[in-house]
């Protein structure tokens, strides 16, 4: 089943409004509706203005986080419906720094997907294993642990809402990558836990690599089968960059 490539630029917490009509001054001109499709995810503050800059172009907008409330005595959270009154298209959920840093466990994203599709945001989770997991070969039970809970809540047929971001937590800003070995074989089990509960809906689903992505090696791990995409980090901050790799994105 063919797959749309989809390439979203997490920038994390850099660029202020100003910083980021300056990316989108050179990027913008850039892209077209064919190809990749391509998501910009900014921080707070700078987020309205690329939602606005974005409307109208083929470029989406998502968040880095959000709640699982609609509202409330919730202190510095943002909910679904504001993301969604500004224009914002989808979110990040669990991010392995909001995990880290955070506190982000798999029963609050159990709860942050099912809100983020009821309220028609894509969610983009993210799951991925540390260098010590790795070592002690518990990668699988750790990827089985965090898809399958934190997908719990959703109904099957809501499974190709999805987007997974495989993100191995030792290769996130660290200038490391994965193999493409390592890489497509943590995405094809993905998938194949995605098959148990609908094999169907499991072709549907993109599953991104994210890991010290850049346009040096994005040709090649975005050919892997199981690989639809990338979350990119660093290399997102330039729009040269970034440009390059949704470039490199294989035709759909």
């Amino acid at each position: 089943m063919s797959r749309r490539p989809y390439v979203a630029a997490n920038w994390k917490m850099n660029k202020t409004a100003s910083e980021a009509d300056e990316f989108l001054d050179a990027f913008l001109p850039t892209q077209t509706a064919d190809g990749a499709e391509v998501v910009l995810c900014p921080p707070w503050l700078a987020l309205q203005r690329v939602a606005e800059r974005c409307a109208g172009t083929p470029v989406r907008v998502a968040a880095q986080n959000m709640f699982y409330e609609d509202s409330g005595a919730f202190t510095g959270e943002v909910s679904a419906p504001m993301l969604l009154d500004i224009g914002v298209d989808g979110a990040i959920l669990g991010h392995s720094e909001r995990r880290q840093f955070f506190g982000e466990t798999d029963e609050a994203l159990a709860r942050k997907v099912p809100k983020a599709i009821e309220a028609g945001l894509e969610p983009i989770l993210c799951v991925g294993e540390t260098q010590a997991e790795r070592e002690s070969n518990d990668t699988e039970s750790v990827l089985s642990h965090q898809v399958l809970t934190d997908l719990a809540e959703i109904h099957t047929d809501d499974l190709a809402k999805v987007v997974i971001a495989y993100e191995p937590v030792w290769a996130i800003g660290t200038g490391l990558t994965a193999t493409p070995d390592q890489a497509q074989e943590s995405c094809e089990f993905i998938r194949n836990l995605l098959r148990s509960r609908d094999p169907h809906k499991a072709e549907q689903v993109r599953i991104l690599y994210g890991g010290s992505v850049k346009p040096g090696n994005a040709e090649e791990l975005l050919a892997l089968p199981d690989i639809d995409g990338a979350l990119v980090g660093g290399a997102a901050l330039d729009p040269a960059d970034f440009g390059a790799i949704v470039a490199a994105a294989p035709a759909e």
